[in-house]
């Protein structure tokens, strides 16, 4: 016995060996991932600003409600939603593919054959008991159940399911990912929101100091102190000043509507406290070690759930060369005539069969599957190695903007002080015919362009600390 039983395992050993010799040769690679240990030989501090929920991260009331929303309305973020219930419900079927197949199955004919055939010859010949023929035209019903098995043996059907579980944690990971964007991206439109409405207040406030000026030179026109030129080029500056409100008034309408369809909803007004724009600063970001964004990027996690869907696809692949086993069987009733449906065991039936298969001849396409396969495996490798790669750059030049942006910041605002202070200046040289009415003129204009500047480049702060709060993994969670 224990001969028979070895000479057995030995023979479906050489039938695998056999099979395994025909597969052909494929490239194995192994992602990286190794990162720098710090960024730009910063401290090796653990403390992580992108671990911090959004809703501590951010602490204007406003902004807050904004985001709660999105978060609830938007329409992409739903429709990655209903892409996760799609893979998990492919995850459910994988899991049924290894698993026995019955069905239940019933149904009846009528079959009436020639009298001078082979069939109808022994039809007509043939007695259900003595002195009874067998009926013509032959009915015929039938009633079971039917069983279709396929032994996983090289686990084939298991990593099936497997991958798609991995692929349903990537499409997670990918909802989580789509979060951090539309967290970041609305703190950024509201942020541009609060600047335009400063700059928009700088137009308005510049525009009654033009006109105060005009007013002096139209005086100064009728004591014949300036020509009529003066008087023109001063209500030049006054017509172009007012006619950039109504582009910076088209900008607000553009960045409300934008943060709308974030909502997912119609036009509408966007509270904000744009008052206090001037006296935001940034926070102070932590950005920890490198290595922690292969926990908090979402991003990162997805291509490594999609690197492991992709392994178990090489190895799905593979098995598709070896023999399958498909065992059926099936178990009912069998009768010409209802009342004899049930009667046991004259009309009892069953069956117990088992096929193994294997490719023998033309496996051009499963040779084509197994290349596509690892070709795909190592795309996915490639694509993991890209997305640290991108994550780690992301954080590292997100923090040298916050310091660049920081310095320009301060010596714009020693710019503006100094131009604010040199419109006073010539003003009063001008009345006093010390300064030229071109002066008084460019003074003004870059005093105007500065404050903007200024506004824009605080602008670009909040947003450089936001960014680098999505580059750190931040808003997901």
């Amino acid at each position: 016995m224990f001969k028979k039983v070895t000479y057995k395992y030995f023979a479906i050993a050489c039938i695998t060996l056999s099979f395994s010799a025909c597969i052909p040769t494929i490239t194995q690679k192994t992602a990286n991932k190794v990162v720098p240990t710090s960024y730009n030989n910063s401290q090796n501090d653990t403390t992580n600003t992108g671990q911090m929920n959004w809703k501590v991260f951010f602490t204007d009331p406003y902004l807050n409600v904004l985001i709660d929303t999105a978060l609830r309305n938007n329409q992409e973020l739903n429709i990655i939603l209903q892409q996760i219930n799609v893979t998990q419900n492919e995850v459910k079927a994988r899991k049924g593919a290894y698993l026995p197949f019955v069905n239940l199955m019933g149904g009846g004919s009528i079959d009436k054959v020639g009298t001078y055939t082979a069939k109808g010859a022994a039809q007509a010949s043939n007695e259900i008991e003595p002195g009874k023929k067998t009926p013509e035209p032959l009915t015929y019903f039938v009633g079971g159940a039917v069983a279709i098995w396929e032994a996983d043996i090289w686990r084939k059907l298991r990593n099936t399911r497997k991958s798609a579980i991995y692929r349903y944690l990537a499409t997670t990971e990918g909802k989580n990912f789509m979060v951090t964007n539309l967290v970041a991206e609305i703190a950024n439109a509201y942020y541009e929101l609060m600047a335009l409405d400063n700059q928009l207040e700088i137009l308005k406030k510049n525009i009654e100091i033009q006109s105060s000026a005009l007013a002096v030179v139209r005086l100064q026109k009728q004591a014949a102190r300036v020509t009529e030129l003066a008087v023109r080029r001063f209500e030049a500056q006054v017509f172009n000043t007012k006619s950039r409100q109504y582009y910076i008034q088209q900008r607000i309408i553009e960045a409300e509507n934008r943060i709308n369809f974030l909502l997912g909803r119609y036009p509408q007004p966007i509270l904000r406290s744009s008052d206090t724009f001037n006296n935001l600063i940034p926070k102070t970001i932590s950005t920890g070690i490198p290595s922690q964004l292969l926990t908090n990027r979402t991003d990162i996690r997805q291509a490594e759930q999609e690197l492991a869907a992709t392994k178990l696809d090489v190895s799905i692949a593979r098995a598709n060369f070896y023999p399958s086993l498909i065992i059926t069987a099936g178990v009912g009733f069998e009768a010409f005539n209802p009342k004899y449906l049930l009667k046991a065991p004259q009309s009892l039936l069953y069956s117990l069969a088992g096929n193994l298969m294997s490719p023998l001849v033309n496996r051009n396409a499963l040779k084509a599957d197994y290349y596509s396969a690892s070709a795909r495996q190592i795309q996915a490798v490639y694509n993991y190695e890209r997305t640290i790669l991108n994550a780690y750059l992301e954080v590292v030049n997100q923090v040298s903007n916050i310091s660049n942006l920081q310095n320009s910041y301060g010596l714009k605002a020693q710019e503006v002080q100094a131009l604010t202070q040199s419109i006073n200046i010539a003003n009063i040289l001008f009345k006093s015919a010390g300064a030229d009415y071109v002066e008084v003129l460019l003074t003004q204009r870059d005093a105007i362009e500065s404050n903007m500047e200024l506004i824009e480049i605080k602008k670009r702060q909040m947003n450089a600390m936001v960014n680098v709060y999505r580059a750190l993994g931040g808003g997901w969670n």
